[in-house]
């Protein structure tokens, strides 16, 4: 995608702007995120549309989420997600043991409030390269410890 620092900035002025632009922070929240869910979702679209304009079709989920893994995470952070486990009945964990986006922000547990807002825009992101793939899913994020972090992929049979 792009160099990682203007990326990085880019994501943090997003979010800043946001929020700024909210005018009553508690009942904003929720649809602060889901703005920038909706942003990522767009651009998840459009990426993986570029990222998939020359491959072969996928065989099955498993292989989307392999591809989502290795192929889309590095084009988007720059590394491979660390970890991929499944119950092979829908739901997929991509495990980031370093999640660039969440670098920034200090490993105090203070800080565990403040990263959903940091992991929307990248929930988003995974959902829109899997609607495109012609796989409707529920992304969600955790974060236990900074800035280790958790995508689960919930598949919803159509």
């Amino acid at each position: 995608m792009a160099d990682e620092a203007p990326f990085q900035f880019l994501h943090n002025e997003l979010i800043q702007y946001i929020y700024k632009s909210a005018e009553n922070v508690e009942a904003e929240n929720g649809r602060n995120i889901t703005k920038l869910e909706n942003m990522g979702f767009r651009i998840g679209q459009g990426l993986i549309e570029r990222l998939t304009k020359n491959t072969a079709r996928f065989k099955d989920e498993l292989d989307i989420m392999k591809f989502i893994c290795k192929d889309f995470w590095t084009s988007v952070f720059k590394k491979q997600i660390d970890n991929l486990r499944t119950n092979h009945q829908g739901i997929y964990v991509l495990q980031d043991n370093n999640f660039r986006l969440l670098g920034q922000l200090s490993a105090g547990k203070q800080y565990l409030e403040q990263a959903p807002k940091y992991l929307a825009f990248t929930c988003g992101l995974v959902r829109g390269a899997l609607s495109n793939l012609g796989v409707k899913s529920i992304v969600t994020a955790e974060v236990s410890i900074m800035p280790a972090c958790k995508f689960q992929v919930m598949i919803q049979k159509m």
